[in-house]
């Protein structure tokens, strides 16, 4: 399958990383860090260009989050719970999307992103909350748009080693986003603290 996609993005570009990222957010086997980040390595090469390959990523996983987010407000939980198996959605994944998507609420969505096995999914409970389409459309927007950038960038930047690295990146992912969450919060205390104590002096 994954070798099928890549080829497939490989000859027809921009429409192919278009139309497998809006089947990969759906929920279909598509393997979407993969995809992006041989994009950026395809724009390496000079074949894609880097804002047009970021923006094509972007729209096509926002809309396969959006058909998502409408199956789950149409058709709530008996949709998943009867053909969720058909495309790797078992009950335990679902329950464990379910406690997340519980916990982190709105930013659940654009983190997602970045979870394998949970960006699939928190469009659908999104749905299910019945969320205003709007506000759903702005986090996963942003979301997209962060995810398509970040790994099309890191594709660019490794050039051949983008199938060792996405491989790397996959397995540790969820560790390499809490610490990016910590730092970011360390960083704006630090900040934040050195903003105050220089008002005061």
């Amino acid at each position: 399958m994954e070798e099928m996609v890549l080829r497939t993005i490989e000859h027809y570009g921009y429409f192919a990383l278009f139309g497998t990222l809006v089947m990969g957010l759906i929920g279909l086997p598509v393997p979407d860090e993969f995809l992006l980040t041989f994009s950026g390595f395809l724009v390496s090469m000079g074949r894609m260009n880097w804002i047009v390959a970021v923006l094509v990523a972007s729209a096509g996983s926002a809309i396969g989050m959006t058909v998502s987010f409408w199956i789950g407000h149409r058709f709530g939980l008996p949709l998943l719970e009867n053909y969720g198996r058909k495309i790797h959605m078992t009950p335990e994944r679902v329950m464990r999307v379910e406690l997340w998507f519980t916990r982190f609420g709105r930013f659940a969505v654009p983190i997602g992103y970045f979870i394998p096995g949970v960006r699939h999914l928190t469009a659908y409970f999104t749905g299910l909350s019945k969320w205003s389409y709007r506000t759903f459309l702005l986090y996963a927007s942003l979301g997209a748009l962060a995810w398509s950038t970040a790994f099309i960038s890191i594709g660019v930047l490794v050039g051949h080693r983008w199938r060792e690295v996405t491989l790397y990146l996959h397995k540790y992912m969820l560790a390499a986003l809490v610490l990016l969450v910590l730092g970011a919060g360390v960083w704006w205390i630090v900040h934040r603290r050195s903003k105050i104590k220089a008002e005061r002096e």
